[in-house]
């Protein structure tokens, strides 16, 4: 149902952080892969390609690792901007200062994506020493080049009581967009947020957002358990005349949104083990129609979604059921509808 299809893409795995809760070095001994530019021009012509064979605009976030550490970081975004294609970056503050982010800003670069996982102790415990207060710094730095700022949070046991302090640090600092999503556990021994739990955490977030309503940040509802959330309180209704087979929201896996690799390898989701194909072989369509990708699209599969009046719009999400049971159609541990 979105004009836009969008394009997560690794371009490298190299990073100069070694997050707590990052996918690429949860496996110590994972090698990591670096996009060649020759890989990257043929990559990017097969995405537009697919764009015009599905009739959509192409969008691409650009990321990692670190994406500003690959050799060919500056290439990549003059290619963007010449074929005016919309794109963000989600990345590190360490390498940004006043002429990069000038230069981001002349290359058509209008949003950059960083994250702020607590307060100074918590998130630099997450990330490195002095991380932080880095952050918090490069903010004003995009600012002043007029280049959006995004902050995410990546929700744990560990930082769920902190979050709402982190919005009104975001607001403080005049952040432009706000989301959080649920941490993906890379190993079944860790602690699970309970359901009523994070009800509680949406309730009082909630109660934050409200009285930020007028702030300069925009709050966005990453979380699909956020259309729960608002259904139960009278805050989102099902529309009428509903046509049939159609997913108007919820989770984009095999809808609207690729993952792509450093090693070219597309995924359904970057945040569960969901290969689809290769973007090197073949064209990038055939693997959207194929049944690998069909595979993630399977909604009668949904245990608990099944059967829910929200199926269309939510379904929470799978790559928190596939961390904890290795089936993204199990249902969401923290969805507290009976």
């Amino acid at each position: 149902m979105n004009d836009y299809f969008a394009f997560q893409w690794h371009i490298l795995d190299d990073c100069d952080q070694r997050c707590k809760h990052c996918y690429i070095f949860s496996n110590q001994d994972e090698k990591l892969n670096q996009m060649s530019w020759q890989e990257m021009e043929i990559i990017f012509d097969k995405c537009l390609e697919f764009c015009d064979e599905t009739s959509k605009k192409p969008y691409f976030a650009i990321t990692g690792g670190d994406p500003i550490l690959h050799p060919n970081f500056w290439q990549l975004l003059e290619k963007l901007n010449e074929n005016n294609v919309s794109y963000s970056i989600m990345g590190n503050p360490f390498h940004l200062n006043d002429e990069v982010c000038k230069n981001l800003y002349e290359l058509n670069c209008r949003q950059y994506q960083m994250s702020i996982d607590g307060l100074r102790k918590t998130h630099d415990y997450f990330r490195q020493p002095g991380s932080y207060d880095t952050t918090l710094e490069k903010i004003q730095t995009l600012r002043k080049a007029k280049i959006r700022t995004s902050i995410m949070t990546t929700v744990s046991k560990k930082n769920i009581n902190l979050i709402p302090w982190i919005i009104d640090e975001v607001v403080r600092n005049k952040v432009d967009l706000y989301s959080f999503a649920r941490y993906c556990p890379t190993s079944p021994k860790e602690d699970i947020i309970m359901p009523l739990e994070y009800k509680n955490l949406l309730e009082k977030v909630w109660q934050k957002y409200v009285e930020y309503k007028d702030s300069n940040t925009l709050f966005l509802f990453k979380d699909h358990l956020w259309t729960l959330f608002l259904y139960e309180n009278g805050l989102f209704e099902i529309p009428r005349n509903l046509k049939k087979n159609i997913i108007y929201d919820g989770c984009n896996c095999g809808i609207s949104h690729m993952t792509i690799l450093p090693n070219a390898d597309v995924y359904a989701c970057r945040r569960m083990e969901s290969k689809v194909g290769n973007a090197l072989d073949g064209n990038l369509f055939s693997i959207f129609k194929s049944d690998d990708l069909n595979y993630f699209r399977q909604y009668e599969n949904f245990e608990k979604c099944g059967g829910c009046e929200l199926l269309r719009f939510c379904r929470g999400c799978p790559a928190v059921s596939h961390s904890y049971t290795s089936d993204m159609y199990s249902p969401d541990p923290q969805c507290w509808k009976n």
